[in-house]
């Protein structure tokens, strides 16, 4: 986004103009949890879903502020695993600080506890933990 199109509001909240012209407050990522549940994102095409999930993940790299962590449960653990095509983008976000846990549940039961790449195996009750003191939860 172009410089002329982010302004700080005086509760230090970005306000953003869209391409519909749109202005909407927006808050930062701190203390957010996001949680990834599919191999993709959204439902229908598969490839249209990773597409969209490697688009969201490179933009997200790219903010100031980012999410304090990424969660993965379901089919969605199947990102953090060897062959994934958005590895790279989960590393440097790692890097950058963002926790990444992924169900050891689920990694079980899809055959991928070993292939993890990248992030820490969790329980269900350390994903519930970290919902629990989140600001905010976004699903994707």
């Amino acid at each position: 986004m172009r410089a002329e199109e982010r302004a700080v509001s005086r509760k230090g909240q970005e306000q953003v103009k869209l391409h519909s012209q749109t202005k909407l407050t927006m808050g930062s990522f701190k203390n957010t949890l996001i949680q990834i549940t599919q191999h993709g994102m959204g439902a229908g095409d598969e490839s249209l879903g990773l597409l969209l999930v490697s688009n969201y993940l490179k933009l997200l790299n790219e903010e100031t502020h980012l999410p304090r962590v990424i969660v993965f449960y379901n089919a969605g653990v199947q990102l953090i695993c060897s062959g994934s095509p958005v590895i790279e983008i989960l590393q440097t976000l790692e890097q950058k600080g963002v926790r990444l846990m992924a169900c050891k549940t689920c990694l079980n039961h899809f055959g991928l506890i070993d292939k993890m790449e990248v992030g820490l195996a969790g329980t269900m009750m350390d994903i519930i933990e970290l919902q629990k003191v989140a600001d905010k939860v976004v699903n994707l």
